[in-house]
């Protein structure tokens, strides 16, 4: 925390422009003594918030054109005396800028360690700070938006509203072990137990919440599954507009697994397409149609294409009895189905949504299924902040362990020491998410996932 940091914060290469990103109490200075701006008037007035177009040298010769955004401290990123310089495109050019800030007493930035410091000197916490990672990395628009929600501040609220509520509940209980004779209404222990079943209440909902939340960021593992010739690789290239797999009359054709990514109504889709199931003589195909059932295993949703216009088989229904809550049924081919026989195959289908590849037809029926299934019934994402990191879900429900343990031992009557030992846990917990309380080697697990320069 001592010392200046300089790092690119941009990716070297050829481009428009580079940017290098100076941070620490010296920065000013190394600024100073290699910058010297076009407006040097302007330049001495020292205003905040600024950009200076100017020369940057070393000690003998001009290195670029630069302009030079200036955000003193506090009112920066990491809270210090943060220069960003932006240099022409070249790598070369840039090397040598990265190269003279560090020969006049900056050094390296590791990864993360913009963010890191942002975190320390109190500007982010450690949602918002992950929340940098997962806008980075994001690959839809809702995933995107989830992000940005929790960089707002709106999920840190709302843990840190339920964090309070644990203080409070660990006052009540250290009064009633200061005071173990005082006969007052505020340590009774049915207005305990209420305080604790309120707080519960708040984090089941946030639990609830976290499978939508988890599948927006990490994306919906599904695989695309049936027998030979109904159309699945057909499917996987309708979704991703393009011909990634060979389609053909000849059944057997996928042998492999193919996997591809697609955002499907702002959903991340990471599809497996399967070899067809069925019997098989072929020692290779064999192998295929092993991995399409090893798949359906681990699949978080199964796309299930049958031809509508002939009864599901036995594999089908084996399929949709043993996945049920994981299956939507695309009923391919519709193109080839009179309009008396639509009705009723919708009607033994049930949840079956009429497509037509060859047509393009039952796409928007298929992406609002898929929709239902992730918002949980709705199509359209909730205005609520959202969990969606594994370490913070981890956290909370280890916190909403501690509290129903400090619940059930409260209904058993166990003395008021006894509860405060899980209350205690369940605020470590809690604390864990936002980091008012977390220990130096998951701070750095955390940052070294950023990239350096952020």
């Amino acid at each position: 925390m001592e010392d200046t940091i300089v790092a690119m914060a941009t990716a070297m290469g050829e481009a428009s422009i580079h940017i290098l990103r100076l941070s620490g109490s010296e920065a000013g200075k190394i600024i100073e003594k290699c910058f010297k701006p076009q407006n040097s008037e302007r330049w001495q007035l020292g205003e905040n918030f600024t950009l200076n177009l100017g020369l940057f040298h070393d000690e003998h010769k001009v290195l670029d054109e630069v302009l030079i955004g200036k955000m003193l401290s506090p009112f920066s990123y990491t809270g210090e005396d943060v220069y960003e310089i932006n240099c022409h495109g070249g790598p070369y050019v840039a090397q040598r800028i990265l190269q003279e800030c560090i020969r006049n007493g900056a050094r390296l930035a590791e990864a993360g360690e913009f963010s890191k410091r942002a975190f320390l000197n109190g500007k982010l916490d450690l949602i918002q700070a992950e929340a940098v990672i997962d806008l980075i990395s994001s690959r839809t628009e809702t995933s995107a938006n989830l992000a940005l929600a929790q960089l707002s501040g709106g999920l840190s609220h709302q843990i840190t509203d339920l964090r309070e509520k644990i203080l409070e509940i660990l006052a009540y209980i250290e009064a009633g072990i200061d005071f173990p004779e005082d006969d007052v209404e505020s340590l009774d222990r049915n207005n305990l137990e209420s305080l604790i079943g309120k707080t519960l209440s708040s984090i089941e909902d946030l639990l609830r919440g976290s499978k939508t939340g988890k599948i927006l960021r990490d994306g919906l593992l599904t695989v695309i599954v049936g027998q030979p010739n109904v159309g699945k690789s057909s499917l996987l290239n309708a979704l991703l507009k393009e011909d990634r797999a060979i389609v053909t009359d000849i059944p057997g054709t996928t042998r492999d697994e193919i996997r591809e990514s697609v955002s499907v109504g702002g959903i991340l889709l990471k599809l497996v397409d399967t070899a067809g199931i069925c019997e098989s003589s072929d020692f290779v195909e064999r192998l295929g149609i092993e991995r399409s059932w090893n798949a359906l295993k681990s699949a978080e949703l199964i796309l299930l294409v049958v031809q509508a216009n002939i009864p599901l088989t036995d594999v089908e229904n084996k399929i949709l009895n043993t996945y049920k809550d994981k299956v939507i049924v695309v009923l391919n081919k519709t193109d080839l189905l009179k309009n008396n026989q639509e009705v009723v195959i919708n009607n033994n289908y049930g949840l079956g949504i009429p497509l037509s590849i060859l047509e393009h037809r039952g796409f928007d029926e298929l992406e609002n299924a898929i929709r239902k299934r992730v918002f949980q019934g709705d199509t359209a994402i909730s205005s609520d902040p959202l969990l969606s990191n594994i370490r913070q879900i981890s956290s909370l429900d280890n916190c909403k362990n501690s509290l129903n343990q400090a619940l059930e031992s409260l209904l058993q009557g166990m003395p008021w020491d006894i509860l405060s030992i899980d209350i205690r846990h369940a605020l470590q917990h809690i604390s864990e998410i936002t980091g008012h309380n977390v220990q130096e080697s998951l701070l750095d697990d955390i940052f070294s996932r950023f990239c350096i320069g952020k």
